[in-house]
């Protein structure tokens, strides 16, 4: 039986260096960080940040679902939001359908009182 190829099958003869082998896999460990920082990171990071804006939706908040029709939320239920879309018309919404939200009750809210507030002053000018 000739085992002379025996040699080949074992990889490098010892004494050549424990390095060689790590320094093989290098390019492999470089290819599999890149692809975590350039692909995985981002795309949890947009998940966790998904997740937090319908986890904070509001009733009264302008919103923009997945099919582009735009509503201010009339109320939210515990998987559901119901838009509304017009004056006399409603649509219910499963929460993973809005893709985002335009202004916040709250945005409003502020813009109201600078609004109110210029009024008021306006009103005392005069």
């Amino acid at each position: 039986m000739n085992l002379s190829y025996l040699p080949l099958l074992m990889g490098a003869p010892p004494g050549d260096g424990a390095g060689a082998g790590i320094m093989s896999f290098m390019p492999l460990i470089a290819i599999i960080a890149i692809f975590y920082f350039l692909i995985l990171r981002p795309q949890s990071k947009k998940q966790k940040e998904t997740q937090r804006m319908l986890s904070a939706l509001r009733k009264g908040d302008r919103v923009i679902t997945v099919g582009g029709i735009h509503g201010i939320i009339q109320s939210i239920k515990e998987n559901t939001v119901i838009v509304k879309v017009d004056e006399n018309t409603k649509l219910e919404f499963n929460r993973a359908a809005i893709s985002g939200v335009t202004q916040s009750r709250d945005d409003r809210d502020d813009k109201d009182d600078k609004n109110s507030d210029a009024s008021d002053t306006e009103d005392k000018k005069d």
